[in-house]
């Protein structure tokens, strides 16, 4: 890039101008530079640009239109599909049963199953603010390899007894209503209760759903071609279900919450959820999840928001040119001595730059994702594709997070450009440390173990700003770079980053102020 810089014109005295003075000067010559600013422009359209095509549909994922994904309280993407038996309750109350059985089957063929339960198979009883998919509940559970849980608002899980059921060894649950407040309890025995867990659930009405669930999420599917996830279904034999409190009627509702399984399995055409009465309880099929909604091959299909972000590395890579041209220039030309000479004391010049070029990245990539996002999710959900939505708070972090990723990557390479002074050889190791270990790792072209690796020692790691999916304990999926997931949280992996451009910012300082003159 030809670059012509012109020195600032100045009237106060060498070595006298204060810092403002100085970090307007550095602006003045970085927005006479017509290459920087038109590359700067380029680097945010190039975020959209690589987002619009990597988004860009072949063809239509839900020709119905319907793709939509239920909306938790927390504003996340849930899952709320399973075959309820449910009553309403009016006011305060209790629901009590035994659960004496957990089976389950796995189909990989609609015209044929095999026996299997999915370690997240779950089967109990739930107090629910009505039957709208994403409604607030809370839940005890028998589940297929995780003992009894307590689950509640799709995010939260809490661990209880342990082992598996059976009639010699079933699992009492108890799920009692005071006001807003649910309370679990468990028990070996019916007799002998303890506490699991108790959580309020703000704005529950008055008459409330509560009754029996059985669910079960997709099933990981190991065959010779490798692992995947097939649909399965889960049975319950449900004993001496009893209820205290004021209930509305006295019969018994059956029917699925949500019209299939969600995005974690499906029913297969021979087994369908329902509900058989089996003396003083029922015996109760199902399929689907209550949980949130995550990435990986069980939702494949589903857009996340940095899916549309996923350009930055091209804009990344534009503004690392700017970076390091906005100081090798100088040397290039002969102009650090004329920048010197008007201030003096090193060190300020170069966090003037700094400010500058990092401000101006921060920009672009705040602009491009303030875009991109709305904007790519409006075009997916126009093409059939969900959309996995996030809370506020966290799309707010990685469209933030883009612009920083920007401005620390440009930091980071005007240091380079100012210990090595050359702009090619700057650029170059920022995008031999940063952009290709994130295009490897994410690509799937290495070992999950050497991604993970990568994206946790080298400054790739900063990328993990843009992740939007979270990691639950409660849903399986392949939580792995290819899916979204980095190894390191968010804000660590960004340090990662942070800290290979202060400690080269910090080698730039020292020898800015020995080396020259």
């Amino acid at each position: 890039m030809t670059s012509t810089i012109t020195p600032p014109r100045t009237t106060a005295r060498p070595g006298r101008a204060g810092f403002g003075q100085l970090l307007h000067a550095e602006w003045t010559k970085f927005r006479t530079v017509r290459g920087w600013v038109w590359s700067t422009v380029g680097a945010a359209l190039a975020i959209c640009l690589v987002g619009l095509l990597a988004t860009a549909a072949t063809s239509r994922s839900d020709p119905d239109g319907g793709s939509a994904l239920p909306v938790g309280p927390g504003g996340e993407a849930v899952n709320d599909n399973f075959y309820f038996v449910h009553q309403p309750l009016r006011g305060d109350g209790t629901i009590t049963v035994a659960v004496s059985a957990l089976t389950g089957a796995i189909s990989t063929d609609p015209r044929e199953s095999r026996s299997g339960l999915a370690p997240w198979a779950k089967a109990g009883i739930i107090v629910k603010d009505g039957l709208d998919q994403g409604s607030a509940y809370a839940a005890m559970m028998v589940t297929g390899a995780h003992g009894v849980r307590m689950q509640y608002d799709y995010t939260h899980d809490s661990a209880g007894m342990t082992g598996a059921v059976s009639p010699r060894s079933p699992r009492w649950l108890r799920l009692q209503r005071s006001g807003d407040t649910v309370t679990g309890y468990q028990s070996a025995d019916g007799t002998k209760w303890t506490r699991a867990g108790a959580t309020r659930l703000t704005g529950l009405p008055a008459t409330a759903e509560v009754g029996l669930f059985v669910a079960s999420p997709s099933a990981e599917d190991r065959t010779a071609t490798g692992t995947g996830f097939a649909p399965a279904v889960a049975t319950a034999a449900f004993d001496r279900v009893s209820l205290g409190g004021t209930w509305v009627d006295a019969s018994w509702r059956t029917g699925q919450v949500g019209d299939s399984a969600g995005t974690s399995g499906s029913y297969s055409q021979s087994t369908k959820g329902g509900a058989v009465r089996s003396g003083e309880g029922f015996t109760v099929t199902g399929a689907g999840d209550i949980a949130p909604v995550v990435g990986g091959p069980a939702t494949s299909g589903v857009r996340t928001i940095e899916n549309f972000l996923v350009g930055a590395f091209a804009g990344l890579i534009v503004m690392v040119v700017v970076g390091a041209g906005y100081i090798t220039v100088e040397y290039r030309r002969g102009l650090i001595g004329v920048t010197l000479a008007a201030s003096p004391r090193r060190g300020r010049v170069l966090v003037a730059k700094a400010l500058v070029v990092g401000a101006v990245a921060f920009a672009a990539g705040l602009v491009s994702a303030a875009v991109m996002v709305p904007f790519g999710g409006q075009r997916s959900l126009a093409n059939g594709f969900p959309v996995l939505t996030v809370p506020t708070g966290t799309e707010i972090r990685v469209v933030v997070g883009t612009g920083l990723l920007l401005a620390v990557a440009s930091i980071f390479a005007l240091a380079l450009g100012t210990i090595l002074r050359r702009s090619a050889v700057a650029v170059t190791a920022v995008v031999v440390g940063m952009v290709l270990p994130y295009l490897l790792a994410t690509a799937s072209l290495l070992p999950q173990g050497a991604s993970e690796w990568l994206l946790r020692v080298t400054p790739a790691a900063g990328f993990a700003i843009q992740q939007s999916v979270e990691r639950y304990d409660q849903v399986v999926t392949v939580y792995a770079p290819a899916s979204g997931y980095f190894p390191l949280a968010p804000w660590a992996g960004f340090a990662v980053l942070c800290a290979y451009a202060v400690a080269a910012f910090g080698v730039a300082l020292v020898l800015l102020r020995r080396r020259d003159v």
